[in-house]
């Protein structure tokens, strides 16, 4: 049991909230939680009061604040992904010699934050801020690979959703579903020429406290340079990468 209740339960509301379409009454708030309603008012008034909850009175329902889209906002200027991988995949990429980056899920997208090029290696199409199909790539398979059935076929709800650079890489949701199922198997994803010809990657993904995938970590390289047999040894480098990463996450 918490020994701060009442702070523990103002988070799960304000989580709670977050993941609602649109306001709730405070009944359907306290059912979800097992919560007392007199509890849920009384925080949700202190809530209200400091700009984190609004109140709809004609629906009787409530709703995230501008107090709520301000933290996601500081969030976001502070770019706490980006500070706590950088130095975890220049370490990653000074001891492979291949070329990394962390990106993260947007959408059907995966958008590069930090990207590392190791020396005398050719410059990569996954330079920050730079958006690819997630079905494509290593990071964003591996990304897949962690959410749930339902939401991945919410994300590719007909063949109009995967995009095509070279051919390559799956074409319907039954071979992307057997190709996240791979990469959930093998504990890492992996893409041969899929984003550019002649370039391989292995990725794992990251794991946020809650056990969501928070970002994934990449390696990129010539075909040439590294066998398939070495791929599970190089997988495995990366997977402490993203385990060093997941724990900063959580603070551990």
């Amino acid at each position: 049991m918490s020994k701060v209740p009442a702070a523990e339960n103002t988070l799960r509301i304000l989580e709670h909230l977050s993941g609602q379409r649109g306001p709730v009454p405070a009944a359907a708030i306290a059912g979800a939680l097992g919560l007392p309603r007199s509890t849920v008012y009384h925080l949700l008034a202190v809530l209200m009061e400091h700009g984190f909850v609004l109140h709809f009175p004609e629906a009787r329902r409530y709703g995230l604040g501008v107090a709520s889209y301000e933290l996601s906002s500081a969030f976001s200027r502070q770019e706490p992904l980006s500070r706590l991988g950088r130095p975890i995949l220049a370490a990653l990429v000074d001891s492979i010699g291949e070329s990394g980056h962390v990106a993260v899920l947007h959408g059907r997208d995966v958008v590069y934050i930090v990207e590392e090029r190791a020396p005398r290696r050719p410059r990569l199409v996954t330079d920050v801020g730079v958006r690819l199909p997630s079905h494509l790539t290593a990071s964003g398979r591996a990304l897949l690979a962690t959410l749930p059935p339902g939401q991945l076929r919410a994300l590719y709800p007909d063949a109009s959703a995967f995009e095509d650079r070279t051919g390559a890489g799956p074409h319907s949701y039954a071979e992307l579903r057997r190709v996240v199922a791979e990469a959930r198997e093998a504990g890492y994803a992996t893409e041969d020429g899929d984003v550019t010809p002649g370039f391989a990657s292995v990725a794992v993904s990251v794991r946020d406290h809650a056990g969501w995938p928070a970002a994934g970590i990449a390696i990129t390289f010539p075909r040439e340079n590294v066998s398939r047999e070495e791929w599970p040894a190089l997988a495995g480098r990366v997977r402490e990468a993203a385990a060093e990463l997941s724990r900063r996450i959580r603070g551990s």
